[in-house]
């Protein structure tokens, strides 16, 4: 993430010996993304053994609103997803405050991102995000999705001003649309739950495995976008990252439909599911689009801060309405 709040040793330090992890033995900020300061940690215990952590400064999150996420990635991890579990101190607090912002430290996986992704590992994340929405179902804190269509609504009046004729045409129709499906009946049949709701390739960790191309997923990480939303648009999120052609938006469907397959040998669709996966693969297109547009024209200082370009989910956007993808060949129900 962008570096907006500048750590020192000495402060990094505090915090290892509040929660006994160590002696700090290197402090580097991560220049990617946009919304919280993070550092990667590493320090030595006494036995000399390295370890790895990530330290994350939260920049427009609450001190109320992050219990959420940060006891969701702990629910999760014990019941064995493969997520960074936060660090707690002697009296099982897992959010402190470092340079006045609030902060967790929380274990740094193992291995690396997979940029160019092929049906072997979009298998293996589909499987895996299908366990974490059932891992997630006892979870007993609640919030909604913070990026969902209550902001939509509040964002588009606010980017508009910047737009040309045809990319506004496109957003309030395509707002209208989605408007339309959230207050209808089928909408509300969708089985919902916690949502990472950012599953993107690079908040996915692979390390190598037996042969060429066969790396090992070792976890989801980044959750603070996560909240209670639908399962469906958690798997619209993935698909239009994982399974598309970059250059065009357009889906993949050989990754695509081993990612639903995966998937579903978890945890199988239902028919509303299947009706309606076009219809959230352009909702998580414009919830991206209008994020980026977002980021991109009313942005925030930070000393390591690049703003995505949001011209590419308005072409992921188009491609979804101009092709709609159904998961079963014939786009019947399951």
């Amino acid at each position: 993430m962008a570096v907006f709040t500048e750590v020192s040793p000495a402060q990094a330090q505090a915090l290892l010996d509040h929660l006994k992890l160590g002696q700090l033995a290197s402090l580097r900020g991560i220049g990617a993304g946009i919304e919280n300061t993070n550092y990667f940690v590493d320090c030595t215990l006494a036995d000399g053994h390295l370890h790895r952590y990530v330290l994350t400064l939260f920049e427009r999150l609450t001190a109320g609103q992050l219990p959420f996420y940060l006891r969701l990635m702990q629910h999760l991890a014990q019941r064995g997803v493969p997520v960074p579990e936060p660090h707690a101190d002697a009296s099982g607090e897992i959010l402190f405050e470092v340079a006045g912002k609030p902060a967790a430290i929380v274990d740094r996986l193992h291995g690396g991102h997979q940029l160019a992704p092929d049906a072997f590992h979009c298998q293996q994340v589909g499987a895996t995000l299908a366990r974490m929405h059932l891992a997630g179902q006892d979870f007993a804190l609640h919030q909604p999705n913070l990026r969902g269509l209550a902001w939509w609504r509040e964002v588009a009046p606010q980017v508009l001003p910047f737009l040309e004729a045809a990319e506004a045409e496109l957003l309030q129709s395509e707002l209208a649309y989605q408007e339309q499906l959230a207050a209808s009946p089928r909408y509300a049949d969708l089985p919902s739950g916690p949502i990472h709701a950012d599953l993107f390739r690079d908040n996915v960790m692979f390390e190598p495995g037996e042969g060429p191309g066969r790396e090992r997923l070792t976890g989801f990480f980044d959750f603070y976008f996560a909240g209670c939303d639908t399962w469906l648009f958690d798997l619209a999120v993935c698909l239009n990252d994982w399974c598309i052609d970059l250059t065009d938006g357009r889906l993949i469907e050989e990754r695509a439909s081993v990612f639903v397959a995966a998937y579903e040998s978890v945890r199988p669709l239902s028919g509303t599911e299947h009706r309606l996966l076009p219809a959230l693969l352009r909702a998580a297109a414009l919830r991206f689009w209008l994020s980026r547009l977002y980021d991109l024209h009313l942005p925030r200082e930070a000393s390591l801060l690049k703003a995505h370009d949001p011209r590419h989910f308005e072409r992921v956007l188009r491609a979804r309405i101009a092709e709609p993808w159904h998961a079963m060949p014939d786009g019947s129900d399951a």
